[in-house]
């Protein structure tokens, strides 16, 4: 086996790529809205980077909640060295609130589903136990009559 088909092979670990930028980068560690093109910045510091991974470990990265937070109120888009690449997008912003808005609405709904289901497994607990109550009273009143 080569040494290019041992790395086409070899796990794809997208989260350990990421926190090994975060480490090495402000931008990443302060998550700064990030220059359009920074995967090319990457890729030709460190030429043998696993494309497939870099694109998992940014896109984690960009669809973070703190992220599109900062997305929303930066004025501008970094390149690794912390320098600016360009301003940040009204269009860019907008498309970070709607993404936080769907987030937020969705982690509502569930923990408003979790709720309405806890109260129900709780009603229903509630009811076993009147029901085993009403069973256990019946036992006892005609349970004696054994005579």
């Amino acid at each position: 086996m080569t040494e290019a088909d041992q790395k086409t092979e070899s796990p794809v670990d997208a989260r350990a790529l990421l926190k090994d930028l975060q480490g090495r980068f402000d931008v990443f560690r302060n998550f700064s809205p990030l220059a359009i093109g920074i995967d090319k910045q990457l890729i030709a510091q460190e030429p043998d980077l696993n494309r497939k991974a870099l694109r998992l470990a940014l896109r984690s990265h960009t669809m973070s909640t703190r992220y599109l937070k900062e997305m929303q109120t930066a004025s501008m888009r970094l390149n690794l060295d912390a320098s600016a690449a360009g301003e940040v997008t009204d269009e860019a912003r907008t498309h970070s609130g709607e993404m936080l808005r769907e987030r937020f609405k969705k982690q509502a709904e569930q923990r408003k589903a979790e709720q309405e289901s806890a109260r129900a497994a709780q009603e229903a607990a509630r009811a076993e136990q009147r029901r085993l109550e009403k069973l256990s009273q019946l036992t006892e009143k005609f349970g004696r009559r054994t005579n």
